[in-house]
């Protein structure tokens, strides 16, 4: 299976709240290709549920430096500042964000 495959399937099992196994994917989905930005904002995504907002940030920065023109990591790495309260950090993100939108 490719990494979109995976990837995709993970966001299937987000949706059916299988959150653990979601995880799986997306990890699976960067064992195929580590520079497959999407698979770590799937990470992002699942940890945020999780409560595991620090690492969610990791994983979006990560995305970030594989794909630094993606809008979509951005407004990803915004949304987890917000919910740490780091509001001058979110606004730049998003910031960010609305420019590579333009």
């Amino acid at each position: 299976m490719a990494a979109k495959d995976h990837y995709r399937e993970g966001l299937k099992l987000i949706s059916s709240g299988s959150l653990d196994g979601a995880f799986e994917m997306f990890h699976k989905a960067l064992e195929e290709d580590p520079d497959f930005y999407m698979g770590h904002l799937g990470l992002a995504q699942v940890l945020d549920r999780q409560g595991k907002v620090d690492d969610a940030i990791l994983h979006a920065r990560e995305a970030i430096r594989i794909a630094p023109e993606e809008p979509l990591a951005h407004t990803s790495l915004s949304r987890l500042y917000q919910q740490k309260g780091m509001i001058e950090e979110a606004e730049e993100a998003m910031e960010t964000s609305r420019r590579l939108q333009s």
